[in-house]
């Protein structure tokens, strides 16, 4: 499966996430989304995002990065890493997976849009501007896709609002797609990021069982539930 980071990159958090989804028995790239701007260490903090005013001194650096990740860019890159993925020896053939987390649920419904043929599943939490007044929102595109999708959003997130979560759950049920469109309560904007202050771990673990649940169901799984 495909994990698509968020606007801080490819970092330890990152890592592992990844590792804990791969020891359900799957294969997980995470590429670095960012790479027009630098390196996984050049675009990463170098700090602890835990110190006050840290984190919004880093994500006002971060902003032209996340900016350079136009529609266009991200559709296209989203083909090339599921490309990458497949050809991976050791994936083997059938659906593929994505999950996507910030700005990286934009990419992980672009995923499923781009390539029906390949995602049977997606995950989007805490994501930013899925549905949008723009011709190129990611809620836009979904009646391509196949997929089954859960979303976690955070509670009132500037990014994505009430009114956002409701236009996104027209789109799923106007597509006819399996979909869960939730808000968890108390979580904020980047609930899953234990190197941040955002950090909620009920909503961390929900997130967890909720995509586990997913990939079990649209992609099968090599490790019991449980």
């Amino acid at each position: 499966m495909l994990l698509c980071i968020d606007a801080i990159g490819l970092r330890p958090r990152i890592e592992e996430m990844a590792t804990r989804i791969a020891s359900w028995g799957y294969v997980v790239l995470a590429p670095n989304t960012l790479y027009r701007s630098g390196t996984a260490a050049e675009t990463r903090p170098t700090g602890d995002l835990h110190e006050p005013g840290a984190r919004e001194a880093f994500m006002r650096g971060a902003m032209s990065r996340v900016s350079a990740l136009t529609a266009s860019r991200m559709r296209a890159d989203a083909a090339a890493y599921l490309e990458a993925l497949r050809e991976r020896p050791a994936v083997a053939a059938g659906p593929l997976g994505v999950t996507g987390y910030c700005m990286g649920a934009r990419l992980a419904v672009y995923a499923a849009c781009e390539r029906p043929d390949l995602v049977a599943a997606c995950g989007g939490f805490h994501g930013g501007r899925l549905a949008t007044d723009a011709p190129d929102s990611p809620h836009r595109g979904i009646a391509s896709a196949t997929a089954e999708f859960v979303f976690g959003h955070a509670d009132q997130d500037a990014s994505m609002s009430p009114d956002d979560v409701a236009e996104l759950g027209r789109a799923l049920r106007a597509a006819g797609l399996s979909a869960s469109n939730e808000i968890y309560p108390g979580a904020a904007h980047g609930y899953t990021m234990s190197d941040t202050p955002m950090f909620h771990a009920e909503a961390t673990e929900r997130h967890f069982a909720e995509l586990r649940a997913l990939f079990a169901r649209a992609l099968g799984s090599a490790e019991p539930l449980g």
